[in-house]
């Protein structure tokens, strides 16, 4: 089985993020990059159905600079990379750029994520399977292969749905599809001689622009009161709070 496993480059949880030009451009400096969280997830799930029977190659779209990211992808036990070489502009440009890369590379079946930690936006998956015309799933928490196709389990409102899906498909993977793998040293040294190969990007028409990026508001003073001034509690929720 030959599985594709699509990778982001994001800024680690722990990061302060800034922005430079007026608020319209992502502030790099200094900034931890990682794995996408949620890419971990279906490397890891993937590693585990091609073990010793298939391959697992890692796509991202990015400059070199996300280099390091991939490497720890191969670390991990990707057989091995890609590398769009090109700054992702929004979700479809990603998804686009992927696919161009399937149709002349076929897989059986390709993995994301979620979503990514920076954007949430829960896109290439299903732009993916659009654009390849192929079955696409999205918040998968179970996947098992069961000869040419798969059971997948969804949650859904008040239970869950089990899916079987013929190969080849694209599926968005969440928590329980398996757990994140820690690179041993072994990995790590093995990871340095893992093919990389950079593919130049495709034409594709700019549907979205970034206006400007804001921060969250800080919060707010807390104002703590007596347990038995009930009533000053109330008439803050009315006139501040506005909530009742």
């Amino acid at each position: 089985m030959k599985i594709l496993v699509c990778i982001s480059n994001v800024p680690d949880t722990t990061t302060k993020i800034t922005f430079t030009d007026n608020n319209t451009q992502f502030n790099a400096n200094g900034v931890q990059f990682i794995v996408n969280p949620y890419d971990e997830i279906a490397l890891a799930r993937a590693i585990e159905l091609t073990e010793g029977n298939g391959s697992v190659t890692v796509i991202n779209v990015g400059v070199a600079s996300t280099e390091p990211t991939i490497r720890k992808a191969l670390a991990i036990g990707a057989t091995d990379a890609v590398r769009v070489n090109v700054k992702p502009h929004d979700a479809w440009f990603v998804a686009y750029q992927i696919a161009h890369y399937v149709k002349q590379n076929p897989f059986d079946l390709i993995l994301t994520g979620r979503e990514s930690i920076d954007y949430n936006g829960s896109k290439v998956a299903a732009m993916l399977g659009e654009l390849l015309d192929i079955p696409s799933v999205s918040i998968i928490k179970k996947l098992d292969v069961n000869g040419d196709s798969a059971t997948v389990e969804r949650e859904i409102e008040g239970g869950k749905e089990v899916l079987s899906i013929p190969f080849p498909f694209v599926a968005g993977t969440a928590e329980g599809v398996a757990e994140p793998k820690i690179p041993n040293m072994r990995g790590i040294m093995s990871a340095r001689t893992k093919p990389l190969t950079v593919v130049e990007p495709v034409a594709v028409d700019v549907n979205s622009n970034i206006i400007s990026y804001e921060t969250p508001a800080a919060r707010g003073q807390v104002k703590l009161l007596p347990a038995e001034d009930a009533g000053k509690l109330i008439e803050l929720l009315h006139t501040e709070a506005r909530v009742i």
